[in-house]
């Protein structure tokens, strides 16, 4: 299958538009009669669409009682550690927008027992979503990024966590980095309806290419296959400079939004 590849002149281009699509799902949920729940990545990449759905004008016209928000993964550090990604999110989004309290829920990344937060963490989406079933939660909307080494989520290249099959939530050891973390796995990331990708940076284009055009299962991001839900690629122009070299002709370069 051709991957859906959006390529634009920037990251604020890219950013604006990423908003414009959270914007939507999030009033065809709320116009429904339904909650919207989203699932977040840490990192640079997406900070400035979180500043972006926290600025005066989105925060007016999107629907944010309806909105519940998780996270993807966290770092084993404290929420106001400048490493948390819950604290970045923290910054540019929650501290602006008025999501009910009860609506945000934050991996635990300081405790002492990782394997114990995420045991509570899969608890606190079972209460949230109440499946009733073994099956994962659906999410409406996860973003994801992807590192220069083909990862996403903390999903590592070599980690034990790509095999996981039963648990929607994992501590990981990230050997490379020497550090552990907490993050939602393959099962929970291939239950949802969109994933949206967030790629931006020349450092990342002969990574990009790779995952999207060359043998499958090298890299983690690879693995991202919802069953019953789409997958989009948002990319900057600097990281899609390799695209042509991979499937076919490429991606046309996406007019940025008015």
């Amino acid at each position: 299958m051709t991957p859906d590849v959006r390529v634009y002149p920037s990251l604020e281009e890219l950013s604006r538009e990423a908003a414009a699509e959270f914007e939507a799902l999030a009033h065809r949920r709320a116009e429904a009669g339904k909650g919207f729940y989203v699932a977040l990545s840490g990192g640079s990449t997406p900070r400035r669409l979180y500043e972006l759905l926290g600025s005066p004008g989105l925060l007016s016209r999107i629907p944010w009682a309806s909105v519940h928000v998780f996270q993807v993964d966290e770092r084993a550090v404290p929420p106001d550690d400048p490493r948390s990604n819950y604290r970045m999110i923290r910054e540019a989004l929650l501290s602006r927008a008025p999501i009910p309290s009860d609506h945000i829920h934050r991996l635990r990344g300081e405790a002492s027992d990782l394997e114990e937060a995420a045991r509570d963490y899969e608890a606190e989406l079972e209460r949230a979503f109440r499946p009733g079933t073994a099956a994962p939660p659906r999410f409406d909307l996860i973003l994801l990024g992807l590192g220069v080494d083909g990862h996403t989520a903390s999903l590592f290249p070599g980690s034990k966590a790509l095999g996981e099959q039963t648990r929607w939530v994992t501590a990981t050891e990230v050997a490379p980095l020497g550090a552990r973390r907490l993050t939602l796995t393959l099962p929970v990331l291939n239950a949802a309806e969109r994933v949206l990708f967030l790629v931006a940076g020349d450092e990342k284009a002969w990574t990009l290419r790779q995952v999207l055009y060359g043998p499958g299962g090298r890299y983690p991001a690879q693995l991202i296959r919802p069953a019953h839900g789409r997958v989009t690629w948002y990319v900057d122009k600097a990281a899609a400079r390799r695209l042509e070299d991979g499937g076919g002709e490429g991606p046309e370069l996406a007019r940025p939004m008015c």
